[in-house]
């Protein structure tokens, strides 16, 4: 059985604007105002295709025009026009980058948005206990990972794959998963 894909650009609420979450900035890299980011999207290239942007960290946002992206060991350095120093990024170190809702990146089938998973409550396949509620997906290379807020405060890391998230209902924002023994207590 193939497994599923994560499409990563995701919509934020259709009551914010009509932007959509593209990526986040890591850290501040260099003394020129550069960003390592991450680019949430399996299109390859997407990040040169980033042209206005919106940054928001913490509640405060603001208009950003990308003036430069490269890559530096696979992840894509991004400078934006009037943040010129290592001080002005770092206090964007963490922002979330959204684009126009009108730029996003639609998936395809078998292919989930951010926002189709991000709030799905995960419930043991065998019942309705409920394992937590995704809060966010990680990507380290490797297999995609749903981080899940458990019901105590834990983050529990399950594998976004087919063997364990067996039934994905978006609209009722459920996932039906399976664990191996032990997982949900790492």
């Amino acid at each position: 059985m193939r497994a599923n894909k994560v499409h990563s650009e995701c919509v934020v609420d259709v009551n914010v604007d009509g932007w959509v979450y593209a990526g986040r900035l890591i850290r501040a890299r260099g003394n020129r105002g550069e960003f390592v980011a991450e680019v949430y999207s399996a299109q390859p290239g997407r990040a040169g295709q980033l042209k206005v942007v919106r940054l928001e960290k913490k509640g405060i946002g603001r208009l950003a025009q990308v003036e430069r992206v490269w890559h530096h060991n696979g992840r894509p350095i991004l400078k934006f026009a009037g943040i010129d120093s290592i001080s002005e990024a770092e206090t964007w170190e963490g922002a979330d980058v959204l684009v126009d809702a009108s730029a996003r990146v639609l998936p395809v089938e078998g292919e989930y948005s951010y926002a189709d998973l991000i709030g799905c409550a995960v419930l043991r396949e065998d019942g309705e206990a409920q394992i937590g509620v995704v809060r966010g997906i990680e990507e380290y290379g490797g297999s995609v990972l749903l981080t899940v807020a458990a019901p105590d405060g834990r983050e529990i890391l399950i594998p976004f794959a087919r063997s364990m998230c067996r039934e994905i209902d978006t609209q009722r924002k459920r996932i039906r998963a399976w664990l191996p023994q032990g997982l949900d207590e790492l």
